[in-house]
């Protein structure tokens, strides 16, 4: 296991100092150690990418949204460098592509925190906050980190509609609302109406927007578009 560290005052300075407008309260503090072995795999980072972020990756966007995007994990060379969710790798090229094409943002997305890019409408959470090893949280780093995604959706009063990236992101909705996962099958293109404290809601399923879905074939950008073309209609 990597000795622990925290980050020096030296090294904050060089990471990127990302502020975001209408942020969410009660998201993890930078040196969050609830989950070890994210802390640990962090902390080896921050000796030897200084100028990364190297934090837990908050929420961005607009909390009087109706619109929630919940993806699994920051990536490493992604929002784990950059510090915006899903900011600098392939992942967040389609998905801020795609969300410009449905008037969901304003602004030019350039892969930078501080590029001037501003989400209408909605919010784009992960449903761990830390980068894990090989991009695959454990079991028990997911329940750690769902009290911070029942916050983000507690602090957007007018959320109607929830977009789940991939399988492991839309399980975890569900036990987030305290649902049965056999009752909401996951499947690319579907929804499901849920009632949670008294609110209507709409989960609608995707695969993930990962380089690797979109090399194999597995999803293409009109299949993505698909559904966000649905929740426009929803909307």
């Amino acid at each position: 296991m990597a000795k622990r560290t925290v980050q020096t005052s030296e090294s904050r300075a060089r990471a990127p100092q990302v502020r975001f407008e209408g942020s969410i309260l009660g998201e993890p503090p930078r040196d969050c150690d609830a989950c070890p072995r994210l802390y640990d795999f962090i902390a080896g980072h921050r000796e030897t990418q200084p100028d990364w972020y190297n934090a837990p990756v908050r929420s961005f966007g607009d909390p009087a949204g109706a619109l929630l995007i919940v993806g699994l994990a920051p990536g490493l060379r992604g929002a784990n460098r950059t510090g915006r969710p899903f900011t600098g790798d392939f992942a967040g090229d389609l998905l801020y592509a795609t969300l410009d094409s449905f008037g969901f943002s304003s602004g030019q997305y350039d892969g930078r925190p501080d590029d001037g890019l501003a989400l209408i409408n909605c919010m784009i959470t992960n449903a761990v906050r830390c980068v894990p090893p090989q991009n695959k949280p454990t079991p028990a780093e997911i329940r750690t980190c769902q009290p911070f995604l029942t916050n983000v959706m507690r602090q957007m009063p007018n959320l109607r509609a929830i977009l789940v990236l991939g399988r492991v992101a839309h399980d975890t909705m569900l036990r987030t609302l305290g649902l049965r996962l056999a009752q909401y099958p996951f499947s690319h293109g579907g929804l499901h109406g849920v009632t949670c404290e008294g609110r209507s809601l709409t989960i609608f399923d995707s695969y993930h927007c990962s380089r690797y879905n979109t090399n194999t074939g597995v999803l293409t950008e009109k299949m993505f578009a698909d559904v966000f073309r649905a929740i426009r209609k929803a909307l």
